[in-house]
């Protein structure tokens, strides 16, 4: 009797869970892109990662950091490969904090290639409590972090609604179908021609959840290019080692053979 009242207590807390649950929303599986960078000879689309850095730079780093990148690896091969000047000049539109001097205060002065991606907050803190207690993270490493990585990051970013009938939000809160209770603090950003892209591509808001998805994919992973191209070199090799094995083999098997 015992057991049976444990085994349907359980029950009853399990199923008021999944009320929970079906309550809060449904989450949409994310949408499926054919990114260029997927596959084994994938590799990222330099003009996409260009735009998609100018709408992390316009839109997303007013609140989102990028610590574990510096300005110079957006010059360097198998990233958006922008040009030595044009690397300092991105990096010189930033002010970044730095010191003690030689009276021992810090100071400003203009970024450099060498410096990391400057942070729009002092501390995690003062990130939390400008965004109503939600600390916006940072996006050095956001694909790899999130299941379903960059289909899930482009479906977050396109998948805001408003709320069906019956669902109501609390201030500061919106309904987007490809967040885990459908529920997310971060603003819709994008919207139609926010950006002028310099290569003159329309800026609709799908081109721009696919060009910062491509960037940011990048960001989490900048050795992927190379990675695939490592990847085809020894799957030649151990092609080629292959028949030769099996030739050397055959060869004196067919000695062993004559010799019988």
């Amino acid at each position: 009797m015992k057991k049976f009242k444990i085994l349907l207590l359980t029950a009853l807390f399990l199923f008021s869970i999944n009320l929970k649950l079906n309550a809060a929303g449904e989450q949409a599986e994310p949408i499926k892109i054919d990114w260029s960078f997927k596959g084994l000879t994938g590799k990222f689309d330099r003009s996409s990662l260009q735009r998609g850095f100018q709408v992390y730079k316009e839109v997303c780093a007013s609140c989102h950091s990028m610590q574990y990148l510096s300005y110079r690896n957006l010059g360097e091969p198998g990233g958006p490969e922008f040009s030595e000047a044009e690397v300092k000049a991105i990096a010189a539109s930033f002010e970044v904090s730095d010191g003690p001097d030689a009276q021992g205060e810090m100071f400003t002065r203009p970024g450099r290639p060498s410096d990391k991606f400057v942070s729009p907050y002092p501390n995690v803190k003062a990130a939390a409590a400008a965004n109503g207690g939600a600390y916006p993270p940072d996006m050095s490493v956001l694909v790899k972090a999130r299941k379903g990585g960059a289909n899930y990051i482009y479906s977050v970013l396109v998948g805001y609604e408003d709320p069906p009938a019956g669902v109501t939000l609390d201030d500061g809160v919106y309904y987007n179908k490809y967040m885990i209770g459908n529920k997310i603090k971060m603003p819709n950003n994008l919207s139609d021609g926010l950006v002028e892209y310099a290569d003159g591509t329309s800026a609709t808001v799908d081109q721009m959840a696919k060009d910062v998805t491509t960037f940011l994919a990048w960001a989490a992973e900048p050795e992927l290019e190379e990675r695939h191209k490592t990847g085809i070199k020894v799957m030649i090799y151990l092609i080629l080692l292959s028949i030769l094995v099996y030739l050397s083999m055959k060869k004196i098997w067919s000695r062993i053979d004559s010799e019988m």
